[in-house]
């Protein structure tokens, strides 16, 4: 039987005295003891081949997923044995944390090991290689002790057999143990193909500067040691653009606001029945500042696109938008019309859309201070009243979107059915249009012959 169906066995039908919010039996590493109460299974000892005892305990960490704590105990030969099961699936992911180790407090985190993850510690040409040892759940400072108890198992027979070989590991034993002092800094890296291990972030959910989590995609060494499938040695490789659906890019760049370090993520999507676009964010650290923009990820169309939406209902706030730079947006009934490349580009919903035409209209610096008059003042403060009624579904509208270059979207909820509120239209662009687009004076074909006749 399995650990888990240990656990439910003995745990019996529905939610009992250690079962967590709404029945589940796992309970957050922090419960009180009260709360968490481990199932006793009697075992059999593997030392003495007498009964012992197994206690399960199934609980949660914090900002990590759900585990399975195993802890056996013999009273009749003293034997003890405890190691960690994940509860979950292996994950798509490996993954690696990289803590730099700088107080004694770093010393106290939290650490889930799993069987098949390694430690190490470059400083010392260290490493606990992969199914080395049992899954364990300790602190940073426990994996080092086990890695001293493990080297020091065998010193005695070491000292009689080779003695320069024991001295050689009783030297780095005791560099092992200096590490426990954090006298000088350090790194520990663990590296886990399965993706369910994990290093305690005490300042979760925020950052943590001195951890670095990354993820990875497993090579097929190891999907084999893990027992998955692996991938065929001789197999096609992959194009460029299916990595890049895979992956989200990092590269760094400056806040907009404050000017100062920020990153930039950037993830190639495929939106269903439309095409392919790049979402691309920054966060700002330093003052919290937020952006998100979105490029199409292809060609511009041969022709433009109208899509108009009939709203009818409520639901049709939870349409996906994509609105590209190049989309103009107009609310017939409002009388109002949203100019090509105003708030750029855009994949939100429906309400998001709208909403930010609201705030766009709301901190127009016209309407404030003295530049404001009561009668301007008065008509934009209907507008909104107006477009507040059409978000939360009070009132009936028609929303336009205007695309010339044909990369905007907005989502037929019934697709791929016709949506009897939705229409969309495709027209020949004209001259000006094509002119603000830069298509007038753009040559894809004919210009190779005219180079070479330059020459």
């Amino acid at each position: 039987m399995s650990a888990l169906g240990a656990m439910e066995a003995a745990a019996g039908p529905g939610p009992g005295p250690g079962a967590g919010p709404g029945g589940s039996l796992f309970r957050p590493l922090s419960a009180e003891d009260g709360e968490q109460q481990p199932a006793e299974i009697e075992s059999l000892c593997m030392n003495c081949f007498r009964n012992g005892v197994t206690r399960l305990l199934l609980t949660r960490i914090p900002f990590f997923k759900e585990i399975i704590v195993s802890s056996f105990s013999c009273d009749s030969c003293s034997w003890s044995n405890t190691e960690i099961q994940s509860a979950g699936r292996i994950q798509e992911q490996g993954v690696r944390y990289t803590l730099a180790v700088a107080s004694r407090q770093d010393m106290n985190r939290e650490v889930v090991k799993t069987d098949c993850a390694s430690a190490r510690i470059p400083e010392l040409d260290f490493e606990i290689p992969a199914f080395s040892q049992k899954g364990v759940l300790t602190t940073i400072e426990g994996i080092i002790d086990r890695a001293v108890a493990g080297l020091e198992q065998d010193q005695p027979a070491r000292r009689a057999t080779d003695k320069e070989v024991a001295r050689k590991i009783d030297e780095f034993i005791g560099k092992l143990r200096q590490l426990k002092e954090v006298n000088s800094p350090f790194t520990f890296i663990l590296d886990d193909p399965s993706g369910n291990s994990f290093v305690e972030n005490p300042h979760a959910p925020q950052r943590d500067e001195a951890l670095v989590v990354t993820h990875y995609r497993r090579s097929p060494q190891q999907s084999a040691l893990l027992g998955l499938e692996g991938e065929e040695v001789d197999a096609k490789p992959r194009d460029a653009a299916e990595d890049l659906r895979d992956e989200v890019l990092q590269f760094n760049t400056n806040c907009p606001e404050c000017n100062a370090p920020a990153s930039t993520n950037m993830k190639l999507v495929q939106i269903p029945h439309f095409k392919e676009v790049i979402i691309m964010a920054t966060n700002c650290d330093s003052c919290g500042h937020r952006t998100n923009e979105v490029k199409s990820g292809g060609a511009i169309e041969p022709r433009g696109t109208r899509i108009t939406l009939r709203i009818t209902d409520p639901s049709d706030m939870t349409r996906d938008i994509l609105k590209s730079e190049t989309c103009s947006v107009e609310i017939p009934e409002l009388e109002f019309e949203l100019g090509m490349g105003a708030l750029g580009g855009k994949f939100t919903t429906l309400e998001g859309l709208l909403k930010d035409i609201r705030d766009l209209v709301e901190k127009n610096p016209f309407t404030l201070g003295d530049s404001s008059t009561p009668s301007r003042t008065g008509k934009l403060q209907e507008f909104i009243g107006k477009l507040q009624d059409i978000i939360e579904g009070k009132t009936q509208a028609h929303v336009i979107m205007d695309d010339p270059a044909g990369n905007s979207y907005l989502q037929n909820v019934y697709a791929p059915e016709e949506d009897p509120e939705l229409r969309v239209q495709r027209y020949e662009r004209t001259f000006e249009q094509n002119e603000e687009l830069g298509l007038n004076d753009m040559r894809t074909e004919g210009y190779e012959t005219e180079v070479a006749s330059g020459r």
